[in-house]
This record gives C-alpha cells, structure tokens and sequence, in this order.
C-alpha cells in the first residue's frame, strides 16, 4: 500500500448525501491506497492520460498547482515533469459524484503528455469495434511532439 504524507489533511468521509451533493471535498481511495485520476487539456478537452494520486499526489497537486501522481510501476510519488519538463499546470480539479475518481485539467508546458512522446497517452484506437474484431489498433495522433530518448537521458 502506498505510504502517505499528504501535506493536506482531507475532511473524513461523511453520510452518502453529503458525499453525493454536498459541498465538501471528501476523496474516497481505494483499498490499495489510490484514486484514478483522468486529465485533460483546459483548452481542448482532449483526454492526456490516466493516472492513479495516493493522498499525498492529490494533496501536493492542490498545494503547488502542479500535477503529482503515484506510480503504481515504480511505487512511487512523482511530480509530472520534473524529468522531462513537460508540467502540468492545473487549471481545475473536479470530482465525480461518488468521490472516488478526480478529473483535472491542465495546461501543459511542451504540449505533450505521454512518456512515449506523444500529445496525449491515448494516441491510438481499436480499429474494429465488433465481436469479430482483430484487435489491431490505428494511430490518431500522426507523430511524436518530442524523443522520449533525449528528454529521459537518465532512463
């Protein structure tokens, strides 16, 4: 489970209605300590990524403005951006109705998001939905923004 020092302490969770429609911020994370957290770009809309905050990630996100996550591959915080310089600056951050998933959106510097160098990490599709499809997949994002392979050195 990952460990948390959030340096926000969040209110504890209270009735359901107060949890569906009331007016206080109560995050509920999962049993391994995390919540999903999707992000999109304030000025199209389009989905960046998916990530997972642990209490501390969601805590210093609200503090300094800039996106953190828990990296469930490498059991740790870290801070988007600060290896490659791509940052995510928040321009808001919603919550859904059970309190359980947050959706931010962002600004981001260098416009892209993905460790693989594209804008968004969802930058192909399944080219056939039906039940006899071949699982092969298109690419809708035509090339990459920058070369993951000069921006993570120390990879």
């Amino acid at each position: 489970m990952p460990k948390t020092e959030a340096i926000l302490s969040f209110p504890v969770r209270g009735s359901i209605e107060q949890i569906e429609e009331g007016d206080q911020f109560q995050p509920k994370f999962g049993p391994d300590g995390l919540i999903p957290c999707i992000t999109q770009s304030a000025e199209t809309g389009e989905v960046l990524m998916l990530g997972f905050m642990n209490a501390q990630a969601l805590s210093e996100t609200i503090a300094t403005g800039i996106a953190h996550y828990y990296s469930r591959a490498r059991q740790k915080l870290w801070k988007k951006g600060e290896e490659s310089g791509l940052f995510q600056h928040v321009k808001a951050l919603f919550i859904d109705d059970d309190q359980d998933c947050v959706l931010l959106k962002v600004t981001v510097e260098g416009d892209a998001s993905c460790h693989v160098g594209f804008r968004s990490c969802f930058f192909r599709k399944l080219k056939h939905l039906s039940a006899d499809t071949d699982f092969s997949l298109t690419f809708i994002e035509s090339k990459k923004v920058f070369d993951p392979r000069k921006v993570y050195q120390s990879r």
